[in-house]
């Protein structure tokens, strides 16, 4: 497997998210990506990539911990 099909799928977990009307599945599919893009850019040695997505997968697990709570 090349690298660069984890980049496809993880930009697919993405567009997928942003379709979601129900926000828990939105936050689920765009960590799920983010963390695919982390993967992804430390693989390629694409630091801004791998920091960016690592540092939103942290803001998807917030506002899921946050959705949990409020429950």
């Amino acid at each position: 497997m090349t690298w660069e099909y984890l980049g496809y799928i993880a930009s697919v977990f993405l567009v997928i998210s942003l379709m979601m009307s129900n926000v828990i599945k939105l936050r689920w599919f765009n960590l799920t990506g983010c963390i695919c893009f982390t993967v992804y850019g430390v693989m390629i040695q694409a630091w801004p990539v791998a920091l960016t997505n690592g540092l939103l997968a942290f803001v998807n697990l917030y506002h899921l911990y946050k959705l949990h709570r409020s429950d």
